[in-house]
C-alpha cells in the first residue's frame, strides 16, 4: 500500500510501499538497461538547478504554470512563521534554484560547452516537479521519477535512437498485455514565432505512448539542435549537436501495472521480468540491442536535416 499526501489534502505526493518500491526499481532497471545495452553511459544529476540553467531552455517562458522554484527562508520575524500549513510570500528569500520538470536537462548541462561524438548516448533518472492544476495520485503527481535515454550527436543518430526505442516500448507493452496508443503530443515544444514551431506543425516532434486514451507513460522527443545551441554542445564537424530523448514516467507505469494486475504487485513484478526477458531476446535477434534500428526506423529516421539556427525557439517538457 502507498501513502498519498499533499498540501490541503491534494493527492500530490506519494510514499511508495515496499511492493510498489520493488516494482518501480525493477522498471527503472529495465529501462536503464535498454540504454546501457545500446551503448549509453549513465550519469547522475541533482534534483534542482540554478535558475539561469533552466532559463536558457525557455522553461519559464513556455511553462511558467508548471514551474517550481526553491528559495531559503527568512524566519527572523514572528510574522514569517508558517500559518495554516504554509509560509507567506514574505518568508521566502530570493529563489535562486529551479526544480526541473524533465530529467533530460541534466544531460545537456553535463555536456555544456563540450564536444560530443556523432553517436553519443546517455541515460539518467531524476526527480521531476510539476505544478499541475490538479493531481491524481500515481497518475499525476507534483514530484515523480523520470528515467530518460538521451541521444546527442548527428540528426540521423537521434532519429535512429527514437525508432529503436519506439519499437522496444511497443514490444514491452505488448508482452505485458498492455495496450498503448502512440499519439502526437499536444504540448508545444517550440514557441509559435520561430522556425522550429513551423517544423513542428509540419512534423510532430513529440509522441506519447498513452494508456486508456489519456495517460502518457512514455514519450519519444525530437529537439533538433535547440539544446546543442543553448548549451554550446558541438560535434567534431563544428556544428551544434542534435538531441532527442526517450522518457519513462516510473510512477505512471506503476499506476498502469497496478490497475492491469488488480493491485497484485508481485504478479506485476513477475510479468515485468518475463516481458523484459522476452523482448530482450527478440531485440538481440534483430540487432536492435546493439544499435541497429528495428522495424520502426523508416518512420523516425531521416537521411539528413538542414541546420536549424532559430535560437528564438523553445523546448517543452519530456
Amino acid at each position: 500500500m502507498n501513502r498519498l499526501t499533499g498540501s490541503d489534502g491534494a493527492p500530490a505526493l506519494a510514499i511508495l510501499g515496499p511492493g510498489a518500491t520493488r516494482l518501480v526499481k525493477e522498471l527503472d532497471r529495465v529501462f536503464a538497461g535498454w540504454g546501457l545495452a545500446a551503448g549509453a553511459e549513465e550519469i547522475s544529476a541533482p534534483p534542482l538547478f540554478p535558475v539561469p540553467d533552466l532559463e536558457k531552455f525557455d522553461v519559464y517562458t513556455n511553462f511558467p504554470h508548471l514551474a517550481w522554484v526553491a528559495g531559503s527562508l527568512d524566519l527572523t520575524e514572528e510574522q514569517f512563521k508558517p500559518v495554516e500549513g504554509r509560509f507567506g510570500p514574505g518568508a521566502v528569500s530570493e529563489a535562486r534554484y529551479g526544480l526541473p520538470h524533465a530529467t533530460c536537462y541534466g544531460a545537456y548541462l553535463f555536456h555544456e560547452g563540450g564536444q560530443v561524438a556523432d553517436d553519443t548516448l546517455v541515460t539518467l533518472v531524476n526527480r521531476c516537479f510539476r505544478n499541475e492544476d490538479h493531481y491524481g495520485g500515481l497518475r499525476r503527481l507534483a514530484s515523480f521519477q523520470m528515467r530518460e535515454i538521451v541521444a546527442l550527436g548527428s540528426f540521423p543518430h537521434t532519429q535512429q535512437v527514437l525508432a529503436r526505442f519506439t519499437g522496444r516500448i511497443q514490444a514491452f507493452a505488448a508482452a505485458l498485455g498492455i495496450e498503448l496508443a502512440k499519439v502526437p503530443a499536444g504540448d508545444p515544444f517550440f514557441r509559435n514565432d520561430g522556425g522550429r514551431a513551423l517544423m513542428q506543425k509540419l512534423s510532430p516532434v513529440k509522441y506519447e505512448f498513452q494508456y486508456g486514451g489519456d495517460l502518457a507513460i512514455a514519450s519519444v522527443n525530437t529537439h533538433r539542435n535547440f539544446f546543442g545551441e543553448r548549451c554550446g554542445i558541438r560535434l567534431e564537424s563544428g556544428e551544434h549537436a542534435y538531441t532527442a530523448c526517450v522518457a519513462f514516467g516510473l510512477e505512471r507505469w506503476l499506476a498502469v501495472l497496478t490497475e492491469h494486475f488488480d493491485a497484485d504487485l508481485d504478479a506485476a513484478l513477475a510479468a515485468v521480468r518475463a516481458a523484459e526477458a522476452t523482448t530482450a531476446e527478440a531485440a538481440a535477434e534483430d540487432g536492435t540491442s546493439e544499435g541497429t534500428p528495428g522495424d520502426g526506423a523508416a518512420e523516425a529516421t531521416a537521411e539528413a536535416a538542414p541546420r536549424d539556427t532559430d535560437t528564438d525557439a523553445a523546448v517543452g517538457a519530456s
